[in-house]
């Protein structure tokens, strides 16, 4: 086995050589030939292992371009292997990941690509959280809002921190009345995808900031049993979502139904009207009117177009299931 990993190890060497030497199309196209090769073979591991250490090279020597097209040739060697997503798996596409320039437009394809894989070889159907929080992160940090939205919300326990932190951000460079539009956008879309811990934290975590940041702010707290909802005299939406993650908790029909009419001119002015339906049904088991877009391709269109590609348009969306939220550990 010695000579076989010697063997790879001087071809890796031999093609680092080449771009230091500023080779980057020879070395990419040489990659290419023997990965192939490997791969027709079915030694995955050589196969890889080239890959991985070749596109890492490019990618440093700032080659987005030939470092980003041997970082896919990568996934689908790992779908051709059938390989599962696993610390060591993930940890490579996520090191080159990283190494990735903002601008690079091969970037977003490779991301694509090693979700499409981790959701067919792994136990997620939308991908690998950790590799969307990576990306989501990245995203965050580049101001990319939308291509940050859809990935945070279906990463990690550490995405929604990251998440909110964007959105508090943005919703800084705007008027003080659009505060509830940018919680919302945290908010709703962890409802819509069952994560009430996270929409309850997002929720907390924005309230907090705007309090601290606006000394003279009117807040007045109302206690429940399970929680604290502070609320906003000048902010009517903003109380609204505080109020509904505390109905949520109930899971009360005629609570939700009773909030929403309290509330129903302020939401007309928004474009809460179908995510707020899917929540009822989700959570109170009040019927919506059916209809055919998926849920993802109903976000895109509510939250500015970021989630349109995650639901193809001809897709059948299943049916709505009732879910039962957790007590108050989701306000933690």
């Amino acid at each position: 086995m010695s000579g076989k990993a010697d063997k790879i190890e001087k071809i890796i060497s031999r093609l680092r050589e080449r771009i230091a030497d500023g080779q980057f199309y020879e070395a990419q196209q040489q990659t290419r030939v023997v990965a192939a090769r490997y791969t027709k073979a079915s030694n995955w591991d050589a196969a890889i292992d080239i890959l991985y250490n070749v596109a890492q090279a490019l990618l440093k020597a700032g080659q987005g371009g030939s470092g980003g097209d041997l970082c896919i040739l990568l996934v689908d060697v790992y779908k051709q292997a059938e390989l599962k997503p696993d610390s060591t798996s993930r940890g490579r596409l996520l090191t080159c990941l990283r190494l990735f320039q903002s601008e690079e437009p091969t970037r977003k394809k490779y991301i694509g690509e090693a979700i499409g894989w981790s959701s067919k070889f792994g136990e997620y159907p939308a991908g690998d959280p950790e590799i969307h929080h990576v990306a989501g992160s990245l995203y965050a940090e580049e101001h990319e809002t939308y291509e940050a939205e859809r990935h945070l919300l279906l990463g990690t326990r550490d995405s929604p921190e990251v998440l909110i932190r964007m959105e508090y951000q943005w919703y800084k460079e705007d008027e003080a009345h659009t505060a509830p539009l940018y919680a919302s956008r945290a908010v709703l879309p962890y409802l819509l995808v069952a994560n009430v811990r996270a929409a309850n934290a997002c929720f907390q975590y924005f309230t907090s900031a705007l309090k601290e940041d606006n000394k003279g702010l009117a807040v007045q707290e109302m206690e429940s049993s399970s929680a604290n909802v502070p609320i906003f005299p000048s902010l009517p939406l903003l109380n609204f979502l505080g109020l509904l993650l505390l109905a949520v908790q109930r899971g009360s029909p005629d609570l939700f139904r009773q909030l929403h009419t309290k509330y129903a001119s302020h939401i007309a002015e928004t474009e809460w009207a179908e995510p707020l339906e899917m929540i009822a049904e989700m959570y109170f088991g009040i019927q919506r009117p059916r209809q055919s877009n998926p849920l993802m391709d109903m976000m895109g269109s509510l939250f500015g177009g970021g989630a349109g590609g995650a639901g193809g348009a001809g897709a059948r969306k299943p049916p709505v299931r009732r879910v039962e939220a957790p007590a108050a550990e989701g306000l933690d």
